[in-house]
Order: structure tokens, then C-alpha cells, then sequence
């Protein structure tokens, strides 16, 4: 529902020509995704940006034919459905490369297109949790915790708009032909686990849930301040915890040889830990931050939104951009990312009302006449 047409807005965000095709009358699911305000989705307004939107039902022949049709001119097809939707409506891999053998066409699922798994549905939660990252997440006397963002629907998107980008390369510089693309949702998480396989391979370790602890990082944690917020540190290299100890005025505890390397603080987290939670629990987030600044330590308070909105930092880079949509007015969303050089040159342009595009890429695209066009439409597949 989310990974394959975000990866069609990542791409859009870039300049892409990018056509939403959307069933007639119900279109895309996140269009009934809320929140709403004034009746629209606001998911809507964020991931339908940047793209035209066209309606077509591929459950009839007129509307498979219309899709085989608009292929012959794409470069890129993204669908996001259970493996063999498409060649149930006539228009899978096999039938549309031998329309178009430029054609990428890449396929988001939960469990992939192949495998005894390929079948069964799935949604971000579900990979997170076949991946192995939820049984990683939380803390070990408590259930398994699931990240407040879709991380395997957005990790998916990104994996599908870097492979897109990667086919389309190759296709142009004459290295390869058109190709279809396989994008899990599992391993587009999988892939980012570092070295929980290999580490059980080589060591027997089992990674499961250690709450805020990493055995890259000690001290490290999400400190309660005295005005009940949270700060994040992570320390590993020498130099900065000798800076953590200046910022507490404990010096002493560079050469304790409990604390001298990182290897002897990470046998002896609890003890460190403890000594730093003492100190910053003592102190407001204006002095404790001001501290960790001036020794040149790493950290950030643990923001919500609100911060998000008021900071400095976002403001001055960009980060929040202000679209204008005709019934919202002004909304705040988050910019073009990556940056290629000037934000400017890649303006957001609102999400498109359902069908608002489809009889001018019908015309523009398919030479359609307004006749055919109504035609389509009495038979239901626009």
C-alpha cells in the first residue's frame, strides 16, 4: 500500500513524468488513510505529491488493454501487488516486455515473487517482523516494540527507487535491456540487520532486544534530564568519552581501567551508564546540552514534532518545506531528499484529486479522441 507508490514519489520528487493509475471511483488506499483534514487524507497530500493521476480498472479487458497500451510509451512500471495479480489481469512480466523490451518494471511485495512465501500477504509490520528487526527492538523483559514510522514500507521504496534508477542505467548506457525488478519489503530490512547473520554464523550470538543499550556504544542511552526530557548519546571512540568525562568534570574516569578502552566499558556498561544518567539527570536540557556542545560530544535531544517545526537547524537547511494545495492552503511536509544542489530547481506540486489527469495523458500520450475517451468510460475502464 505504501512502498511502491512512494517509490513512484521519490522518483517524481526528482523530475520523473510519474502517472498514478488509480481504480475509478475508489482510487489509491492511502487516499483513505488518515488523518484527514477537511476531508483529505493528509498521507494523501504528502505521498500523492509530484504525480498525475489517471483512472483506469484493470479487472476489464477494455482497461488491461488501455494499460498495455500506455507501457509501450513508460519507461518504468511500478505495482505493488500480491505475486500474480498481474498475470491474473493479462498484464504481467512476460505479456508487457513483448510490448515494450525497454520496459523496467519493478515489483514491490511483502515476500517477494518467488519462494513457499511469496503467496501470503503482508504489510510493514509484518516484514519487520519476519526480518528479525522486531525481535531486536524493545527492551528483553517486554514485548517486542514496533518503530513509530514505516520503516519496511519506506526502507521498500527506497531500495525500489535506487533499483529503478540502477535498470535505468544500465538500459541506456547499452549494458542491458529492459528488466523486471524484485523488491521484498523483508529484505529491503533484512539488508540493513549489519551483522546479526553474520555474527550468529561465525559466534553463535543471537541478537534480541537489550532496550536502549548497543554493543557498539557505551555509555549510550536516552538520559532523563531534570525537566523530564530525554537526551541521546552514543559514544565509542576514546576521544569522545574523554570529552564526555570533561564535560561531567570527571577526568579520573579516562584512565580507570574499567573506562579506558571502549572494549572495558562495554564489559562494564551498567556502571558507566549509571555514572552518566547521575549526572544529566541532576541538570535542565539548556545546561546539560550547552555542556555537551562546548566539549564537542555528540548528542540530541530526543525531539517531537513540535521541536521539529521550531528548530533552527530545519529552518535554515529546508528541511520543512510549505506546498500550497487548492482546499488546504499552506501545508508543511517534508522537503526533496537527497539534496542535488539547489532545493529550488525540484518545486512540490500538490497530489493530484482522483482521475484529474486521465482524458489529457489519454490524449497526449494515446492520441485518444474525446469520443474513444467516453467509450472507455461507459465500459467502465476509466
Amino acid at each position: 500500500m505504501v512502498a511502491g507508490p512512494v517509490a513512484g514519489t521519490l522518483l517524481a520528487d526528482f523530475g520523473a513524468e510519474v502517472i498514478k493509475l488509480e481504480q475509478p471511483g475508489k482510487g489509491d488506499p492511502i487516499r483513505h488513510s488518515g488523518p484527514f483534514c477537511e476531508g483529505e487524507s493528509l498521507y494523501w497530500v504528502v505521498e500523492g505529491r509530484n504525480k498525475k493521476s489517471i483512472t483506469l480498472d484493470l479487472h476489464v479487458p477494455e482497461g488491461q488493454e488501455l494499460l498495455r497500451e500506455l507501457v509501450a510509451h513508460a519507461d518504468v512500471l511500478i505495482e505493488n501487488f500480491r505475486p500474480g495479480t498481474m498475470e491474473k489481469w493479462n498484464v504481467g512480466w512476460e505479456q508487457l516486455k513483448a510490448i515494450n523490451p525497454r520496459l523496467i518494471m519493478l515489483r514491490v511485495s511483502g515476500f517477494g515473487q518467488t519462494g513457499p512465501y511469496s503467496m501470503r500477504p503482508a504489510y510493514d509490520r509484518i516484514a519487520l517482523a519476519f526480518a528479525g528487526f522486531l525481535n531486536m527492538t524493545g527492551f528483553p523483559d517486554r514485548p517486542p516494540v514496533r518503530p513509530g514510522t514505516a520503516i519496511a514500507d519506506y526502507q521498500g521504496a527506497m531500495m525500489g527507487a535506487f533499483a529503478v534508477m540502477l535498470a535505468l542505467y544500465a538500459r541506456d548506457v547499452g549494458k542491458a535491456g529492459g528488466r523486471q525488478i524484485d523488491v521484498s519489503l523483508y529484505e529491503s530490512v533484512f539488508r540493513f540487520t549489519d551483522v546479526m547473520v553474520t555474527a550468529y554464523d561465525k559466534l553463535g550470538i543471537q541478537r534480541e532486544r537489550r532496550g536502549n543499550s548497543h554493543f557498539a556504544a557505551s555509555p549510550g542511552d536516552h538520559y532523563l534530564t531534570a525537566d523530564g526530557r530525554y537526551i541521546a548519546l552514543t559514544i565509542a571512540a576514546n576521544n569522545v568519552f574523554s570529552r564526555l568525562c570533561a564535560a561531567m568534570k570527571r577526568p579520573e574516569l579516562v584512565d580507570d581501567p574499567r573506562y579506558a578502552t571502549h572494549a572495558e566499558r562495554v564489559r562494564h556498561y551498567e556502571a558507566i551508564n549509571g555514572i552518566v544518567a547521575e549526572w544529566i539527570k541532576t541538570q535542565a536540557v539548556d545546561a546539560v546540552c550547552a555542556q555537551l556542545t562546548e566539549a564537542g560530544v555528540p548528542h540530541a535531544l530526543v525531539y517531537g514534532v513540535e521541536d521539529i517545526v521550531r528548530d533552527p537547524h530545519y529552518q535554515a537547511r529546508g528541511s520543512i518545506v510549505t506546498m500550497h494545495h487548492p482546499k488546504l492552503g499552506d501545508v508543511k511536509m517534508p522537503g526533496v531528499f537527497p539534496r542535488l544542489g539547489n532545493a529550488d530547481e525540484y518545486p512540490i506540486q500538490p497530489a493530484p484529486e482522483l482521475g484529474a489527469d486521465t482524458e489529457e495523458v489519454l490524449q497526449e500520450l494515446l492520441n485518444l479522441s474525446q469520443g474513444q475517451i467516453e467509450s472507455l468510460r461507459r465500459a467502465g475502464a476509466i
